[in-house]
């Protein structure tokens, strides 16, 4: 096995999907995985992307994110909204609840940790 891995989407089946039940605030995002990293202990790194929309988060996991294209506002409960758009990065830690929304179509690299 390689030690060396590229980030990408070619020759991986992305994973369809869109909000969990009960978290749609608007619209009607559809999400697209490439889990390209999957290891032992709970870590993950990949791509995903989702078309507009806007639905609650609350993270367990830890999770860094590079935002590779599109504009997107995640806001904390009872803290700022923030926008983020291609070339941002940023980690949402541990018990961080609030709202993602996708105003164009964002997509990002992530690694996650459980």
């Amino acid at each position: 096995m390689p030690r060396f891995l590229t980030i990408e989407t070619d020759g991986i089946e992305p994973e369809a999907g869109a909000p969990a039940e009960g978290r749609l605030i608007s619209g009607s995002p559809k999400f697209l995985t490439w889990n390209a990293e999957e290891a032992a202990g709970g870590l993950y790194a990949g791509i995903w992307e989702s078309t507009p929309g806007k639905w609650r988060i609350e993270y367990d996991e830890w999770e860094f994110c590079h935002i590779l294209a599109g504009v997107s506002v995640i806001a904390e409960d009872g803290g700022d909204a923030r926008t983020v758009r291609a070339g941002d990065s940023f980690v949402l830690r541990p018990g961080f609840k609030g709202s993602w929304e996708v105003i164009e179509t964002t997509r990002k690299e992530y690694v996650i940790r459980l």
